[in-house]
């Protein structure tokens, strides 16, 4: 058993404080919503993040306490949203347990800085390497919940930490691998949104799967070579953290990127697409990072490129397509 908090009760974040839980660890949720906290400790539930469970473990409490949450953690995961991650964890800087390992699960390049996730989150809490770990993999959140088999990767420079981690975490239904490719798992995480809302685009505007497959290797190829310009293993990109989570996340109307891209699709502009939404979907910012990541490291993104178009100038799912291959004929 093992001291584990959640900092971000969002579906996803909810729905991992249950699978620690029915890892066996006692399991502590930091909300800023008051009633998410008092849905927690007085229902069992999260009704306004993750409706669809209707008891969670008696082991999962919450509280809105910054350092109630984290004073005698051993574990402490974030799930805050990419864009205010910086933000909202500076006020836990000087707070974290010494001993505790911080695991992100956040994909997202920071807007403006254009960093990962492990970056963001070891300069906000002043936190070194060997204490920090990110996971990543298809886990649509609502599945999860559900208790469906899954499994993601839990990547640390630190072998230990890592090890630690997914013993910690894996149940019955949910199964951690371990990695130290943390550069690759972060930009699996985060590049793969901006081919899902492609994805998502071309099944907005009828096409098919051959379409689809079309976008979706596209993207899996400018994933992997913008990796293997920054350094990660390009074993990384065939796994779980690559092409499974591309997979589930360009397949599925879970997907907040998928259905965002498809909205697109119909015809909606992106101030329509984020109303109907409920909010903006990660791959939108992270768009720009991928074109800007491509001209620092000399590496060609036709797709982020016509998606960034498409964003900034409206452009149609017919030229978004009309771009992906500018070069005339050239080797797979």
């Amino acid at each position: 058993m093992t001291n584990v908090t959640v900092l971000g009760a969002g579906a996803w974040g909810t729905a991992f404080g249950q699978v620690m839980a029915d890892a066996g660890n006692d399991v502590t949720m930091w909300a800023i919503e008051p009633e998410i906290v008092e849905g927690i400790n007085r229902d069992h539930r999260n009704g306004v993040r993750l409706p669809s469970v209707d008891r969670l473990p008696d082991a999962m409490t919450a509280t809105g306490d910054r350092a109630q949450a984290v004073a005698h953690a051993k574990i402490i995961i974030v799930t805050i949203a990419a864009q205010y991650a910086r933000t909202a964890l500076e006020q836990f800087r000087g707070l974290v347990p010494d001993d505790a390992i911080v695991v992100s699960l956040m994909k997202g390049i920071e807007r403006g800085t254009n960093k990962r996730m492990d970056e963001v989150v070891r300069e906000a809490l002043e936190l070194p390497a060997d204490r920090f770990a990110c996971l990543s993999g298809p886990n649509l959140s609502k599945q999860v919940a559900a208790r469906e088999p899954a499994a993601a990767v839990v990547a640390s420079e630190n072998p230990d930490a890592a090890r630690f981690v997914a013993e910690a975490g894996t149940t019955p239904y949910f199964h951690l691998f371990v990695s130290a490719d943390v550069i690759g798992v972060e930009m699996c995480g985060s590049l793969k949104n901006v081919t899902a809302l492609a994805v998502g685009m071309v099944r907005g505007a009828g096409y098919g799967e051959n379409t689809a497959a079309m976008v979706q290797t596209r993207g899996l190829a400018e994933l992997r070579a913008l990796g293997r310009a920054a350094g990660a293993a390009d074993a990384t990109f065939s796994g779980l953290a690559g092409v499974g989570d591309l997979i589930a996340t360009c397949g599925s109307t879970l997907s907040r990127n998928f259905t965002f891209g498809a909205n697109l699709g119909k015809g909606l502009t992106v101030d329509e697409a984020t109303a109907v939404s409920n909010g903006v979907a990660e791959g939108v910012p992270t768009v720009g990072a991928v074109v800007e990541l491509g001209r620092r490291y000399g590496v060609a993104t036709p797709l982020a490129s016509a998606m960034s178009r498409v964003l900034s100038e409206g452009i149609s799912c017919e030229e978004m397509l009309s771009e992906l291959f500018p070069g005339g004929v050239t080797a797979e």
